[in-house]
């Protein structure tokens, strides 16, 4: 089936599905029903997807880790920065150790080397399955961005100890000075590239606009390619381009910030973005579900190879590695933990222990994802000397497994661990929001002032000493709001929420109206779209995001 054909029916595939899980009389994560339908796929109508791993590294990776890197509150990312880490390398190293004698030591016949491949292929953790079973059951936020920036950099030192392992495969040979060099060369040197490629990129981008203007399109378009350029130069430069990307994303948040962008610009890049990250995420997943049926047509054959008298046996295989790592995983964290606790007073400690439910939600939320998949399918078909690479179509068959049993276990485990649970909120950083209200009206009194008492006192006025009290009592009553306090504060905040209810019930009148005269022809087809366009930033203003 021709390449464009297939990529339309899985944006289809990703289109029905999210219907599907919407129809469903219970609850299930979307990346569920996505395999679902591709498996249906398959099954029902034959389609087979070919998987190019080089292709699926570079078209799927980059953009998806670079919105990761860019989305992720900041703040809290620095915060935790200790914990991530811990998790991102140290976890990662501790899972291929233990993971990897497990796995030799269940199946003898699986070389040492290839039980540390496969082990290492299985440390990553994919946060957007995560976060789409967790829209179901939420996770406390501050975990939630600890898994996040987790999953940001332990995909490059998964990715790392994987490639030495399958060099140890090849030629018997490994050196524990050289991987960790390579791994420092790696990740230092994506990370480097990835916040050098962002930077240049947004100065040069910033001279652009101030001498030529902004364009909407331009800018969606450059961030667009960014990801890309980021990963291909650190991959051309032999460093990690996963952390290329994701080390994109952090810093375009930052010149960002110092470009000031049009808020047009601003809203339409994210709906692209918004609309990209969907179709990806859902094309990975139904990809896997499609390549259900080409894994369980090699059972057979994987199964004699190992002497079993049935395929079903390998089942218990995927489900003692599934609950080995994530035994490591509560291992790791409760460790991690202790050793935290015990370095500080032991007046403290009670006040900053999680429960034994933390613990087991954070271990229950590594779930394997779109790196393992990608990376599994890497592996040679044949060794050097041309004979056939130890136990490949077993590894593939129990990366794949594990992949489905994280998704269907956390489905299950995150729900009833999350139930009821309440959650602590997360540390204050800088002002509170009545305080910065307060700064940002105060700022906009004190402009609105300065523009009149620049204006020359023979100049004539125009109106504009009273549509600057107009807009100055505007901010007044923010300010109003912000330093108020008790029954008042209650009062005003009511006033401004009915205010707003009014405002946004008339813009939709407005845009009502439009429709009606550009459907019967009474309006310009361009003159709707701008007028449209003014009310729906109109409306994103009044609008308040009630999600982080």
């Amino acid at each position: 089936m021709h390449t464009v054909t297939i990529a339309l029916i899985l944006l289809l595939a990703v289109l029905a599905s999210g219907f599907f899980a919407r129809l469903l009389p219970i609850k299930v994560p979307l990346p569920l029903v996505q395999i679902a339908v591709g498996a249906g796929l398959a099954y029902g109508f034959g389609i087979s997807v070919p998987l190019d791993p080089e292709f699926f590294f570079l078209f799927f990776i980059p953009p998806l880790l670079f919105l990761d890197g860019w989305r992720i509150p900041k703040s809290a990312f620095f915060r935790d920065v200790r914990p991530i880490t811990t998790l991102a390398i140290g976890l990662v190293l501790f899972t291929v150790l233990g993971m990897g004698y497990f796995i030799h030591w269940m199946i003898p016949s699986v070389p040492l080397a290839a039980a540390f491949a496969l082990a290492a292929i299985l440390s990553p953790t994919d946060p957007v399955a995560v976060s789409a079973i967790a829209s179901q059951s939420p996770i406390p936020p501050r975990l939630m961005h600890i898994l996040e920036g987790e999953a940001l950099l332990n995909d490059a030192s998964g990715l790392v100890c994987f490639r030495f392992a399958l060099a140890a495969v090849i030629t018997g040979t490994f050196s524990l000075l050289d991987a960790s060099m390579e791994f420092l060369w790696a990740a230092g040197g994506g990370l480097l590239v990835g916040a050098l490629v962002a930077w240049l990129i947004g100065v040069a981008n910033k001279w652009l606009v101030v001498a030529v203007g902004e364009d909407p399109g331009s800018q969606i378009l450059i961030s667009l390619l960014l990801p890309f350029a980021a990963y291909l130069l650190a991959e051309h430069l032999q460093v990690s381009g996963i952390l290329a990307a994701a080390a994109a994303g952090i810093t375009t948040h930052y010149t960002d910030m110092v470009g000031r962008r049009l808020a047009t610009t601003r809203m339409q890049r994210r709906a692209v973005w918004d609309t990209i990250q969907m179709a990806l995420n859902g094309v990975i997943f139904v990809i896997l579900g499609a390549q259900i049926r080409t894994t369980m047509d090699g059972l057979p054959m994987v199964a004699s190879s190992m002497g079993l008298s049935s395929a079903w046996w390998l089942s218990l295989y995927v489900i003692a590695i599934g609950v080995a790592l994530t035994c490591l995983r509560f291992l790791w964290v409760w460790s991690t933990l202790r050793v935290t606790l015990f370095k500080k007073r032991r007046d403290q400690a009670s006040d900053t222990k999680p429960s034994l439910r933390i613990l087991m939600l954070t271990a229950c939320s590594g779930v394997r994802g779109a790196i393992t998949l990608a990376g599994i399918l890497t592996l040679p078909l044949l060794m050097p000397d041309g004979s056939a690479f130890p136990a490949r179509d077993l590894l593939i068959f129990l990366a794949k497994g594990v992949i489905l049993l994280s998704l269907l276990s956390a489905s299950v485990a995150l729900p009833l661990l999350s139930k009821d649970m309440k959650f602590a909120p997360e540390p204050a950083l800088g002002m509170d929001e009545g305080h910065a209200r307060v700064a940002a009206a105060e700022a906009a009194i004190r402009h609105i002032k300065s523009l009149c008492d620049a204006a020359p006192e023979n100049a004539e006025d125009n109106g504009q000493t009273e549509a600057a009290m107009r807009v100055t009592e505007l901010y007044r009553r923010r300010l109003d709001y912000g330093l108020s306090e008790g029954e008042e504060a209650a009062h005003i905040q009511l006033l401004a929420e009915k205010e707003r209810e009014l405002r946004l019930s008339a813009i939709r009148a407005e845009r009502d109206e439009l429709f009606q005269m550009w459907l019967h022809n009474k309006l310009d087809d361009t003159l709707h779209q701008r007028l449209l366009r003014e009310l729906d930033l109109i409306e994103g203003a009044l609008t308040r995001n009630v999600q982080h």
